[in-house]
């Protein structure tokens, strides 16, 4: 009788201990997840920002058609990437690297400096990339806690049956890394 009791005590110590780790992974999923729609919101206000700012420099400076043909079809390249986090990171990265060649248009038409609808949307873009990161590094940091949750004994033991998997970390492709040539010329 006393070893029944023993092994019901047992199993149900270890039907908790699935619970709480399944729960546990359950909270680190729902962090990934969130973390992953405050990136999707961030590029997709910096998505919307730049036909506005396109606009808006093309009137003073009609010949530098390609600068603005590039930075749109980054900006579409990225938008065709949709929730495969490996290619949007890329994509993206496409984008920030030209959205700087558009900023650097006012360099070469003063009176553009000057234009207020220009400098608010200058400004919006640029908070708008400091969200971008911020809310990738809370993604990245979300998944690496699943990762680990995910890839721990005995979480992992868990994880497995109930699908839980590893996720990919938004990064931009080594290639990238490079510090882009800004050239004024």
């Amino acid at each position: 009788m006393t070893g029944l009791i023993i092994l019901l005590v047992l199993l149900g110590l270890l039907a908790v201990g699935i619970i709480l780790i399944y729960n546990a992974l359950v909270q680190k999923r729902a962090l990934v997840e969130n973390g992953w729609s405050d990136i999707e919101v961030q590029l997709k206000r910096r998505s919307d920002l730049i036909p506005r700012l396109v606009e808006t420099v093309k009137g003073y400076a009609s010949h530098e058609r390609n600068v603005f043909r590039e930075i749109v079809e980054a900006r579409n390249s990225a938008l065709a990437a949709g929730n495969d986090v490996k290619r949007r990171g890329g994509a993206e990265y496409n984008v920030a690297a030209q959205t700087p060649r558009l900023l650097a248009l006012k360099e070469d038409y003063p009176e553009l400096k000057s234009n207020q609808n220009f400098l608010d949307l200058q400004a919006e873009l640029t908070e708008t990339e400091d969200k971008i990161e911020m809310a990738r590094r809370f993604y990245n940091g979300a998944v690496r806690e699943m990762n680990i949750k995910v890839k721990s004994v005995p979480s992992n033991l868990v994880a497995k049956p109930f699908g839980f998997v590893p996720q990919p970390f938004f990064e931009i492709e080594p290639a990238d890394r490079a510090v882009p040539d800004v050239s004024f010329d």
